[in-house]
């Protein structure tokens, strides 16, 4: 049959291999040998968003200086989304049958971005700029590590990456004042 004529079939041996092991949750036998490297990932990524969160509301309390009550309160904009995104990796994980690892003592180990102590606002910016930068390059990356691996957990990277853009566009704005 040409290419052209071809039918569209679901892979009937994978459906009825679902009805196995209910217990499994949203993981069937499809996910193979790639859910528990998805699982790492994302906990890696849960780390980078809870450092980003304790960086973002610690510039939030110490930011001073003339811009820095308007940038203060986007420090804590940013630092709730990053919880948001925490949470939507969370839960993800626990769909997928991992763990969310919120141990405080590997955070930095496994965070893609550093926490910081800058006193200086312009530095404050540039450090979640970078920080940003790296997070827009590490969920790149997942994105297509993952690519049809697992479409329900791309298409979450695919949306808090958005975010993480908007985010390094609103700092570099704000840098160039």
């Amino acid at each position: 049959m040409p290419a052209d004529q071809q039918r569209l079939q679901l892979d009937e041996k994978a459906i009825q291999a679902a009805k196995q092991h209910s217990e499994d949750g949203v993981v069937t036998p499809a996910y193979g040998p790639w859910r528990d490297e998805i699982v790492r990932l994302l906990n890696d990524a849960l780390a980078t968003e809870l450092v980003c969160v304790l960086r973002y509301r610690r510039h939030h309390y110490t930011a001073q200086g003339r811009d820095s009550p308007k940038i203060a309160e986007e420090f804590l904009v940013h630092a709730n989304e990053e919880l948001g995104h925490a949470d939507q990796l969370a839960e993800r994980i626990m769909q997928l049958g991992g763990e969310p690892d919120f141990r405080p003592d590997s955070l930095l180990k496994r965070s893609h971005s550093d926490y910081d102590e800058s006193q200086n606002l312009n530095e404050m910016i540039r450090t979640n700029l970078i920080a940003e930068r790296v997070a827009i390059e590490a969920y790149r990356q997942m994105i297509v590590l993952i690519g049809d691996k697992d479409p329900t957990t791309r298409r979450m990277l695919e949306e808090i990456l958005a975010v993480e853009e908007e985010h390094a566009d609103e700092l570099r704005d704000w840098l160039g004042k």
